[in-house]
């Protein structure tokens, strides 16, 4: 009984779940736009390849210059150019190497870390949300300056 109904999950998955995945449902096109052929199976085949293969290559730290060749080409001569004008510099450990280290540390020097990114990112969240209300405000006021204006001339207009 179990088999079954793990079987018709899966092929519920495939069915449905993955193909959504692997091609996306989008809004309808707009009037004006033309219509494209339906992909072969063939061509479905090289798609989903070529997804699964940049999806695998994404879990990857350093994506490297088989995918993204152009990249690698500006950093290359960016690098030979900045090279001979200055030494190079330390990098700063990432957030994710640091919480790495404090947890080879033990309970005790993860908590602080821990408390860290979230403060970071709760300022982050906080500062972003004070820039959006300035901004709401100062657009709030902006509009109702313009219509105080446009109420003034129609206003004006009625009595001539």
């Amino acid at each position: 009984m179990k088999a079954r109904i793990v079987l018709r999950k899966i092929y519920d998955y495939v069915r449905y779940d993955l193909k959504e995945i692997a091609f996306p449902s989008s809004l309808p096109d707009p009037p004006h736009s033309k219509k494209r052929r339906k992909l072969t199976w063939r061509e479905r085949f090289l798609v989903l390849k070529e997804a699964s293969r940049l999806y695998a290559a994404s879990w990857v730290r350093d994506i490297g210059p088989e995918l993204r060749p152009n990249d690698y080409k500006v950093e290359e001569s960016e690098n030979k150019k900045n090279s001979a004008k200055s030494a190079p510099k330390e990098k700063e450990p990432s957030t994710l190497e640091d919480l790495a280290m404090a947890a080879r540390g033990g309970m005790e020097t993860l908590k602080p870390a821990l408390q860290r990114v979230y403060m970071t990112k709760a300022s982050a969240y906080r500062d972003a949300l004070k820039n959006f209300i300035d901004g709401y405000q100062e657009g709030i006021q902006q509009v109702m300056e313009k219509k105080k204006i446009s109420d003034s001339e129609k206003g004006s207009e009625k009595m001539k």
